[in-house]
């Protein structure tokens, strides 16, 4: 039985658990973090092929039932909390070595809390994750899968396409109906991979870069130069963007993450 204040659905295709797995690309040595692992269907999928799996859940009922399946094997450990909530290094420190650092995640999370989840598995443009996975598997909204992996140019393309893609490479998996989950969801999902990547050529200043990036998409149907002139003179703005080669009547959909990183720097050399 589902729960509402835990925005619950189960995931029921077998077609749509294989992408999954498959997606993660799980080595024998792997260690995964899995949120929010339900009825244990997905734990199930995974625990064969990884070393270990550490899953987090926050219903006791569930928690029970997944004791009840499969607490006795040795390579799974069960959290009872709320993910947001824990300190997974320091609740795993007394606990056999195995189930230390995990390098991969692959999880259904409740679409309600996907920004928290995403910030806290990434960190942000000014504090990334200083010890980031090696990927990140999720079931999510469609919405939001679209907006993650949105391209310049695109309708999608936003704030979060920008602060996230800054921190990882996105790829959109594949879709998945509402069908595919019991009670159906009302929105359509899909399955990502996010990838962290080391910042090749980081922002100077990254907290400045965050501040415009939010700045500059707070109305989309303005050009830059507009959503910008609380941080500088419009005019000065179509100087620094004609010299790096952007057109001044850019709206900030147009900007590829490279571009932002450009003109964080050198907005921030000009309003010192």
């Amino acid at each position: 039985m589902t729960k509402k204040r835990f925005a619950q659905h189960w995931l029921r295709s077998d077609k749509i658990l294989d992408r999954i797995v498959k997606s993660a690309e799980l080595l024998p040595d792997d260690r995964v973090l899995e949120i929010g692992p339900g009825t244990g269907i997905l734990t199930r999928q995974l625990l064969p092929l990884a070393r270990s799996v550490v899953s987090v859940e926050i219903d006791r009922d569930l928690c029970r039932n997944l004791v009840k399946k499969l607490g006795n094997l040795e390579n799974f450990v069960l959290l009872e909390g709320d993910f947001l909530n824990l300190d997974l290094p320091t609740i795993l420190a007394p606990m056999s070595d195995i189930f230390h650092r995990q390098n991969k995640v692959v999880a259904n999370i409740p679409y309600n809390i996907t920004g928290p989840i995403l910030e806290k598995l990434l960190g942000m443009i000014a504090s990334p994750n200083p010890q980031p996975y090696e990927s990140i598997v999720l079931l999510i909204q469609k919405e939001v899968a679209d907006r993650l992996c949105a391209q310049p140019d695109s309708k999608t393309f936003g704030a979060l396409s920008v602060r996230v893609q800054y921190l990882a490479n996105c790829e959109l998996i594949c879709p998945v109906p509402a069908k595919a989950f019991y009670p159906p969801p009302k929105v359509e999902s899909a399955v990502v991979r996010l990838t962290p990547r080391a910042i090749e050529n980081p922002a100077k200043d990254p907290k400045f870069l965050d501040r415009i990036v939010r700045q500059g998409f707070a109305n989309k149907r303005k050009m830059l130069r507009n959503n910008l002139k609380d941080t500088i003179d419009s005019d000065r703005l179509s100087e620094i963007l004609e010299q790096l080669e952007i057109d001044p009547q850019v709206r900030a959909e147009n900007l590829s993450v490279a571009n932002w990183i450009s003109l964080s720097d050198r907005l921030l050399e000009t309003v010192q």
